[in-house]
C-alpha cells in the first residue's frame, strides 16, 4: 500500500523510528531553527536554568537541544534513530540517548522541562503523554512545537505546492490534527498556545536541502527530478540579489503542566 493511500492511518503507524535514516545530514544542515522569542517562552519562568533539566523527545539532529543548552540548561536528547544521533553537533550542556517518546529510559520525576520540536506528530499519544507524566516534576512543563509552513507568504505557498506535489501529498503535510490528542488529555489540561514568526534564508542547494531533508519526499525517480526542477525554477525566479530566498514559518509553542492526580 502506498503512503499516499494511507491518508487516515496514524502517523506514528508510518515507520517513525528508522524513516529517517537516509535524511540525517540534510536533516542537520537544512532544517529550519526556531525563534528566541519561542524558547523565551517556553523557559519563562524557569529558576535557575543551570539547575534545570530537559529532556528534549525527538531531538533528532539536535537542533531544539541546542538551542536550550544554550541558555544553561541540562538537557537530555531523547532520539531513536542511530543515524540522527550521529549526525547531532554536540554542546556541553547536551547529551545524546537512545529512546523514544513512549519509553524514555527516565528516572521518575527527573526533569523539569519536556520540549518536543517537530516530533510530536510522529508519537503514539497517549503512551507518550503518560511517559511524559512519569518523568516529569510536579511542578514541570511540556512544550510541544511545530515550526508550520506559513502559506500566505507567496514564496512558501509555492514551495510547499511543488513539496506537496512530490509526495503525492502525503497526509503529515497536515499534521496540525496531530496536536489534538494534547489538547484533549486529561493528563496535561490548560494547555496554552503561542505563535511567532521565522524567516530561513536559503540558497539554492539550502533549498533543495530542505526539500530532501523531508522524510516521505522521493530521493530518485520522476518525481524527484521534477522537484529538482520546480525548485530550481522557483528559486531564479525569486531569489535576491545576494543569491538567498525565503521560507516562512508560524512557529507554534503549546505549553502545559500535567495533572498529577490523573
Amino acid at each position: 500500500m502506498q503512503e499516499n493511500n494511507l491518508s487516515s492511518t496514524p502517523l506514528h503507524n508510518m515507520n517513525p523510528l528508522s524513516r529517517f535514516s537516509d535524511r540525517a545530514d540534510d536533516y542537520a544542515k537544512y532544517r529550519p531553527s526556531y525563534p528566541a522569542a519561542a524558547i523565551n517562552t517556553i523557559v519563562e519562568g524557569l529558576n535557575n536554568l543551570s539547575q534545570v533539566v530537559a529532556a528534549d523527545i525527538g531531538a533528532g539532529t539536535g537542533i531544539s537541544s541546542r538551542l536550550l543548552a544554550e541558555r544553561g540548561i541540562r538537557v537530555i536528547a531523547i532520539e531513536p534513530n542511530a543515524a540522527m544521533r550521529e549526525a547531532a553537533l554536540l554542546h556541553p550542556f547536551l547529551e545524546l540517548r537512545e529512546g523514544t517518546a513512549e519509553a524514555t529510559n527516565l528516572a521518575d520525576a527527573s526533569v523539569d522541562l519536556i520540549s518536543c520540536f517537530q516530533s510530536f506528530h510522529w508519537f503514539a499519544p497517549q503512551p507518550s503523554l503518560e511517559e511524559f507524566r512519569r518523568i516529569l516534576k510536579p511542578n514541570g512543563r511540556l512544550a510541544v512545537v511545530w515550526n508550520e509552513r506559513d502559506r500566505a507568504d507567496e514564496f512558501t505557498q509555492n514551495y510547499s505546492r511543488l513539496v506537496q506535489r512530490a509526495s503525492n501529498n502525503h497526509p503529515a503535510e497536515s499534521r496540525l490534527v496531530s496536536v489534538d490528542p494534547l489538547l484533549t488529555s486529561p493528563i496535561f489540561p490548560n494547555v496554552s498556545r503561542y505563535n511567532f514568526e521565522y524567516r530561513q534564508e536559503l540558497d539554492l542547494e539550502g533549498l533543495i536541502g530542505r526539500a530532501m531533508s523531508v522524510s516521505y519526499i522521493p530521493r530518485e525517480g520522476e518525481a524527484h527530478e521534477q522537484l529538482i526542477s520546480g525548485l530550481t525554477e522557483l528559486y531564479n525566479s525569486d531569489r535576491d540579489r545576494d543569491g538567498f530566498v525565503q521560507l516562512a514559518y508560524c512557529t507554534s509553542v503549546y505549553i502545559a503542566a500535567p495533572n498529577i492526580k490523573v
